[in-house]
């Protein structure tokens, strides 16, 4: 009797052990993120490279992407660990026009991926940050009151800023917001933006911001896209080298107008740069749009669900990607 209770207490213990590897969570098994010695580390002080899907501009036909099924569907069957919620800010019917709107699609996305233990990128998806700094202040002052040390969130203050706009001009904006979140937040990482759509990371490398801590800063850039090759990954090496802490907040297959060659080659090319850096990255993006960087056919559905025939090329590929990279 006691040799027969030993064994069902033993078969307990592997039950548990086993039920408790299945319901481990990226979140979970990384907790809260933090830059340490140049680069973006877990709670173990190692990068977790983390590797996530975009939603598209929370405007157009991208919209209706933004709903809690499909981030569960993008968490439980791409295997993201990261998903990136791009709201859209100046357009008609963003985020200045209506702000609550913009606010509760936000909150939709960011609640269920808290829920489904995946990382959250709230990104003031915005080419002129710096022409609505009092709103992004408000913006952020409120998603830090809401999500302050939940370890999932992280703040992208200024999605590219657009080609012209200096660093000073950026570094100033990005300041101001900064230190509005921390009123808040004391700790959840903020990725700041850079010049040139957040292309010149080397620029931001010679001159940090400084005084705050756990500020990383976003690259971008698109596989395919004749401009965005080696001396891209220069600027990008230049500013790991100075001990700038990055993080892909935006790639495509395609080129940067979201079209162009999906080119295997060279995105196998940028892949192993990736993975080379333990660089975390968010792909572009759920829309059903008729383009090369769309991960979605037109006419998929709006709730996920989706199969082989549903994906495009471009689709198919990263949710490949996601579920080997992210097992």
């Amino acid at each position: 009797m006691r040799k027969a209770t030993g064994i069902l207490f033993f078969g307990l213990i592997l039950y548990t052990a086993a039920f408790a590897q299945s319901t481990a969570t990226p979140v979970s098994e990384n907790g809260a993120l933090r830059v340490e010695n140049g680069q973006v580390v877990n709670k173990n002080g190692v990068p977790p490279q983390l590797r996530g899907i975009s939603l598209s501009w929370s405007l157009w036909q991208g919209r209706k992407y933004w709903n809690p099924a499909v981030v569960n569907w993008l968490a439980g069957d791409f295997k993201a660990s990261i998903i990136r919620a791009s709201m859209g800010v100046q357009p008609d019917h963003g985020y200045l026009q209506e702000p609550e709107k913009q606010m509760q699609l936000t909150v939709n996305v960011v609640d269920q991926a808290i829920k489904d233990g995946i990382y959250v990128l709230i990104d003031w998806h915005d080419h002129n940050g710096n022409q609505h700094l009092e709103q992004s202040k408000a913006f952020f002052a409120q998603m830090a009151k809401k999500y302050a040390g939940v370890p999932n969130v992280i703040y992208e203050i200024w999605n590219e800023p657009r080609e012209g706009i200096s660093w000073d001009t950026i570094k100033t904006y990005g300041i101001q917001v900064i230190a509005e979140i921390r009123k808040y937040d004391p700790d959840n990482l903020i990725v700041m933006g850079n010049p040139n759509w957040d292309q010149r990371v080397d620029v931001a490398a010679a001159d940090p911001i400084t005084g705050f801590k756990n500020i990383a800063y976003s690259f971008h850039f698109y596989a395919s896209d004749p401009s965005h090759q080696e001396q891209l990954r220069a600027r990008a090496d230049l500013a790991i080298k100075k001990g700038l802490p990055l993080m892909i907040t935006e790639w495509g297959v395609g080129e940067s107008n979201g079209n162009g060659k999906f080119d295997k080659k060279l995105v196998k090319h940028w892949f192993k740069w990736m993975e080379k850096n333990k660089l975390s990255w968010v792909n572009w993006n759920i829309t059903d749009k008729n383009e090369t960087t769309a991960l979605l056919v037109p006419g998929a559905p709006d709730n996920g669900g989706w199969t082989d025939d549903q994906l495009s090329s471009a689709g198919i590929y990263i949710r490949e990607k996601l579920r080997d990279l992210n097992k």
